[in-house]
């Protein structure tokens, strides 16, 4: 239901979702786009025979989404482009079931994975640390857990003192606080041809510009982000890397590629953001970037991804020029990170809980993968233990065309536009983690039945 306008055929039940989904829909194909005026609620509300209290909860939706802005006296406006991915909780297939969702990036729900929740808060509950109650000093903080933080980065490939990590609520915060640290409203920041769908509406928040540079299987060209650096007039400020396998092609940038990018980045006075979303899940992968050249790198993990999704919480490596600026807009967008996330992070890392889990996920990681080559075959892109595939599909395939012919059959994944900044090759984005193993497989023999041949030709929904 990409089409606009929309017909009482498009509308089931619950109404207002569906509603606000065929919107969302027509949104990310083009068929509306950005400043475009949407209906006033009474007349959509008598086109499509739905109450105006229908119309107006489906627009609020809309509305939260960041999807459209609704303006006093002048009407409800589409505010955004085509969103990164279906990521709004109301997006869903047309029947009630919820479909497999293999959109969402997440690590696989193991059992162990509730029962560590369990017994630690059991256990953290009997030896509450005061400042865990009580404290409303982000130094405090900082203190009690920057020998974890520390510990944690030596095994992603970064190794420096607690007093150069900013303990924050996740990756996401960390993004922001980065971003915020080193550009200015109208500055420029490089990344790859396709990036990560958070940095998107982050540098919109900001009022700064991306600027796509063009890479190859390796990654990023260095030579292409030299001279986007040195272009005349250029306000190129800092360059975004997700070398990895948590970026769209889920690839992991070797040490070679590595160190050229570093290097090219001092030499052309740009700070290196390297989001290491996945932390050591990959093993034996090379130091991140930023170790390369940690004077002017800012490089942040979290916890969410290889351990819990409900652990929110990150660690932003800072050079010492950059330390004061990244304290006070941490101050001023968190105060602080949340105490007792961080005791339960530090309770499983004392208690090798966290060494178990990371283990586990890397086992189950490698078999799903191995299932995705398995039924799609040598089609995808990835790693043996990354959360998701890239799969580029033939040259003229309507990715929108073959996700609802997923949805169609109770299957949730990312179109490849959502992520692209230079890069529009059609592809799909397929998650691995937050399916059960047997929706997993019944998701993935779905699509690959779905898929275009070499010519482009997709095979019929049934």
């Amino acid at each position: 239901m990409s089409h606009w306008p929309l017909t009482r055929e498009d509308i089931h039940r619950p109404a207002y979702r569906s509603l606000a989904q065929g919107i969302a829909s027509a949104i990310d194909s083009g068929s509306l786009r950005p400043g475009d005026r949407l209906p006033p609620h009474r007349d959509l509300a008598w086109r499509l025979g739905l109450s105006v209290q229908t119309v107006s909860r489906a627009y609020e939706e809309l509305i939260r989404a960041d999807l459209i802005s609704g303006e006093v006296g002048r009407g409800s406006f589409v505010k955004s482009g085509p969103r990164e991915t279906v990521e709004v909780p109301w997006y869903r297939a047309g029947s009630d079931r919820p479909p497999v969702d293999l959109s969402m990036m997440t690590p696989v729900c193991l059992p162990a994975i509730a029962e560590a929740w369990r017994d630690s808060m059991h256990r953290i509950a009997d030896r509450m640390p005061d400042p865990v109650i009580y404290s409303f000093r982000p130094r405090q903080t900082m203190a009690l857990y920057g020998g974890m933080a520390a510990a944690w980065l030596a095994r992603c490939g970064m190794v420096l003192p607690a007093q150069r990590i900013l303990i924050t609520n996740g990756c996401t915060p960390a993004l922001m606080i980065a971003l915020m640290s080193v550009a200015n409203p109208g500055d420029q920041i490089a990344t790859e041809s396709s990036t990560c769908h958070t940095l998107k509406p982050a540098l919109r928040h900001l009022h700064l510009r991306m600027r796509g540079i063009e890479g190859d299987e390796r990654g990023m060209l260095p030579e292409a982000l030299a001279a986007a650096a040195r272009a005349p007039g250029n306000k190129l400020r800092a360059v975004f890397l997700l070398p990895s396998g948590a970026g769209p092609f889920a690839r992991i940038v070797d040490r070679e590629r590595r160190e050229e990018l570093a290097r090219t980045a001092a030499e052309n006075g740009l700070i290196i953001i390297e989001d290491d979303a996945l932390g050591p899940v990959a093993p034996r992968r090379p130091p991140p970037v930023s170790a390369f050249a940690p004077e002017c790198s800012l490089y942040f993990t979290g916890l969410t991804k290889c351990l819990s999704p409900g652990l929110r919480l990150g660690f932003l490596a800072m050079p010492e020029k950059l330390a004061e600026r990244v304290l006070n807009r941490h101050l001023s967008l968190s105060w602080m990170a949340t105490p007792i996330m961080a005791e339960i992070a530090r309770d499983w890392m004392e208690r090798g809980i966290a060494d178990g889990l990371l283990t586990a996920q890397r086992r189950e990681l490698a078999q799903r993968n191995r299932l995705a080559q398995r039924l799609l075959g040598g089609r995808s892109k990835g790693f043996p233990h990354g959360l998701h595939r890239w799969l580029p599909l033939p040259f003229g395939t309507d990715e929108q065309e073959l996700i609802r012919a997923a949805l169609k059959r109770d299957v949730a994944i990312a179109p490849g536009s959502g992520f692209a900044v230079i890069d529009r090759a059609p592809a799909l984005r397929i998650c691995l983690g937050g399916a059960n193993e047997r929706d997993l497989e019944n998701g993935l023999t779905a699509i690959s039945a779905l898929l275009p041949d070499q010519s482009g030709v997709c095979d019929p929904v049934v």
